[in-house]
């Protein structure tokens, strides 16, 4: 299956493969010439696929380099970008060489930032082993790391030349890597498909279950929900806000907790439940989308309330976010499954809309 990001002066393909990386190296050749590629990955995804894909990449005619990086949210820093870019320029890296990121959301950020920065950009193509990845951070080029004032404060709008899902790789997900990615796919059917948020009520079971027919039919709709408004908005100016969707209460939950506490899509999955209460609460969703939004998030698996947080320092972590400018907060409106608009509110409301994390009778 073949998805295409149509941007003016970057368009690139979406793989999305039922089998694994087998045909990996054929996709990159029809976009790049073959020669040294340098592929980026962790310790965990690489010990699984590393060998698959640089089996595939040599078959096509790459000389793949194997480059590592640590894994997990805790190591998306500053400190391991650079690590990245001076293992890149001490391996011989040209300007023609791509950049193979294989692995998750963090390697794929890391990775497509250091594409992005060393000798002022070389090809990226993401190849990515993780739900979240797939449906999410491999698709629209943004790029970077977190900052211990917030997430993902450091990077760059990068597009990759592809990109490669196997959806067999989801094989070996952990439980909790692959709720992360359902986060973001009920995220894609509240904000753009609501025939994707009916297959999350309606196959979550099968979803938690790796059902093949139920997660391949999730990634293709979100890519192509992504897909349309990131053609439409590539630097996020106007219209790309709304995949903020849920981020501006979820990030201010990840950044309080500590990166990597909770996953990702487990702090976007508690910041739409909130941003649904919070609308619905000032009259712009109907009466009970709150309630159907919370239950369908709550059928697979994901939490709909924050961990104990002080409410100032939620406040805090929110006001200073990428989203926030000049006293305003430019958030994500949910009116019904399918149709979201873009408010700018003012920050002496963000107490409100974080109020919402937790269910009336919750304690703080």
């Amino acid at each position: 299956m073949l998805i295409e990001v149509e941007l003016p002066d970057a368009a690139y393909p979406i793989h999305v493969v039922d089998g694994g990386l087998e045909g990996l190296g054929g996709a990159v050749a029809q976009a790049l010439r073959p020669g040294p590629a340098f592929v980026v990955t962790n310790p965990v995804v690489g010990a699984l696929y590393a060998h698959a894909a640089c089996a595939s990449l040599r078959g096509a005619g790459f000389r793949p380099i194997v480059v590592e990086i640590p894994d997990g949210e805790a190591h998306k820093t500053v400190s391991t970008w650079q690590g990245l870019v001076e293992d890149l320029l001490a391996a011989g890296i040209r300007r023609s060489d791509p950049v193979v990121a294989l692995g998750g959301g963090v390697t794929g950020d890391i990775a497509g930032f250091a594409a992005a920065t060393v000798l002022r950009g070389v090809p990226l193509v993401q190849v990515p082993t993780s739900l979240l990845a797939m449906v999410d951070s491999a698709v629209g080029g943004k790029t970077g790391v977190n900052s211990p004032r917030g997430k993902n404060l450091i990077g760059a709008f990068y597009q990759p030349r592809l990109v490669y899902a196997g959806m067999a790789t989801l094989a070996t997900l952990a439980d909790d890597e692959l709720r992360s990615g359902l986060g973001e796919v009920v995220k894609h059917g509240v904000l753009a498909d609501p025939a994707l948020f009916e297959l999350c009520r309606a196959r979550a079971a099968a979803a938690v279950a790796r059902a093949p027919e139920v997660l391949a039919e999730m990634v293709e709709r979100s890519c192509r929900v992504k897909a349309s408004i990131v053609a439409r908005d590539e630097r996020e100016q106007g219209l790309r806000a709304v995949l903020n969707l849920g981020h501006t209460a979820g990030h201010a939950v990840e950044t309080c907790v500590g990166h990597g506490t909770l996953r990702h899509g487990e702090c976007v999955a508690i910041g739409l439940v909130a941003e649904t209460r919070w609308a619905e609460g000032r009259g712009d969703a109907a009466a009970g989308l709150a309630s159907e939004v919370e239950a369908v998030v709550a059928g697979l698996g994901l939490p709909t309330v924050a961990p104990p947080i002080d409410p100032e320092r939620l406040v805090a972590a929110a006001g200073y976010d990428k989203k926030t400018e000049r006293g305003m907060v430019r958030s994500a409106v949910t009116e019904q499954i399918g149709r979201v608009r873009l408010d700018l509110i003012p920050q002496s409301e963000l107490p409100n809309l974080l109020s919402h994390l937790y269910a009336p009778s919750e304690p703080r």
